[in-house]
């Protein structure tokens, strides 16, 4: 992995060393269980300028606040009955809930692009736990990528977009997750703002009833409320070619399952998201394999049809996002 000596590589002993870093008002990105996340001070606008800075990001696309535990989020935002059920059935882990500001809430307004309202995590991550605590308070982190990139699972990913414009990467190998978490919007009736690492019907279960799909910044033609709501994202450099059943002259191939459409055998190169038609080996493979097809220098990327059920719901999220016409 190369770096630029201004970036720093932490072990996963280093979470006070990157605590540190954070109360300095460093950028720090480290592994969650979805993906590596670029970490700044939630209550520093500073550093939150400098975040948006270094992924190149739109101020007005606002940031998760990630905390420690259930109690750390309740002195940052207000829990109705269903979004403390949620919390307490899905955290520590891949759902972000976007909940009415506390008074007095200690995250800045920068990273929550002005709204009266703030998304929150409780990440499962042993080592993004351990510097959490460390930290003793809230830390905005989006994905460590520059924005609309392909989101990095691993730290020679977040070396690869970011080394020398933050501060320290903490290595904590692939992580095992792979697509983003899953956000719920609770100010009124629950709302599915974008699909993630907790399937909807695992949460449609906790609540005993369907949540209401929300559209599209581009279909809804205002800012977001959430991360990862814009029409065109966690895009690679090549074009991308959805629900591919034939591989077309000069195409790489994002397979999926064991049976291959014709034209493969021509693929400028092949990556298979799972052989076995595993949607789980698919999410956790997802953003690494686009990665490697587009560091090949393809001009364009065709994917075969992935199954909508489960964690598909996530990953073809991602896909039709990746294959959005760029802005």
């Amino acid at each position: 992995m190369m770096l630029d000596p201004t970036t720093i590589l932490l072990t996963a002993e280093d979470a006070q060393t990157a605590a540190q870093t954070l109360h300095r008002g460093g950028l720090v990105a480290f592994p969650t269980e979805t993906v590596y996340g670029l970490g700044a001070d939630a209550s520093n606008a500073d550093a939150v300028a400098r975040l948006y800075a270094a992924k190149g990001r739109p101020s007005f696309n606002p940031l998760i606040a990630h905390v420690a535990d259930l109690n750390a989020a309740r002195t940052i935002a207000r829990f109705d009955d269903v979004a403390l059920r949620l919390a307490e059935a899905f955290w520590p882990g891949p759902l972000t809930l976007v909940l009415p500001k506390a008074e007095n809430c200690p995250v800045c307004d920068l990273a929550t692009a002005g709204l009266d309202s703030v998304a929150l995590r409780v990440p499962a991550h042993p080592i993004a736990q351990s510097m959490l605590r460390a930290f003793g308070g809230a830390v905005v982190a989006p994905s460590a990528n520059r924005s609309g990139h392909v989101s990095p699972t691993t730290a020679a990913h977040v070396a690869a977009d970011l080394s020398g414009r933050i501060d320290a990467i903490v290595d904590g190998g692939p992580v095992i997750v792979g697509v983003e978490s899953t956000i719920v919007g609770c100010l009124g009736s629950p709302v599915l703002l974008r699909p993630g690492g907790v399937p909807r019907e695992a949460i449609e279960r906790v609540l005993g009833r369907a949540l209401i799909a929300a559209a599209t910044v581009a279909d809804a033609g205002h800012a977001p409320v959430a991360p990862g709501m814009l029409a065109s994202h966690y895009a690679p450099h090549a074009n991308v070619r959805l629900g591919a059943t034939r591989i077309e002259q000069g195409e790489a191939l994002l397979a999926f399952g064991s049976d291959l459409p014709p034209g493969s055998e021509a693929a400028v190169a092949v990556r298979n998201l799972s052989p076995r038609g595993d949607l789980a080996e698919a999410a956790a493979h997802l953003f690494g394999a686009l990665r490697e097809l587009d560091a090949a220098g393809v001009r364009a990327i065709a994917v075969m049809p992935i199954p909508t059920h489960g964690l598909g719901e996530a990953i073809n999220d991602r896909l039709r996002r990746a294959a959005a016409p760029r802005p």
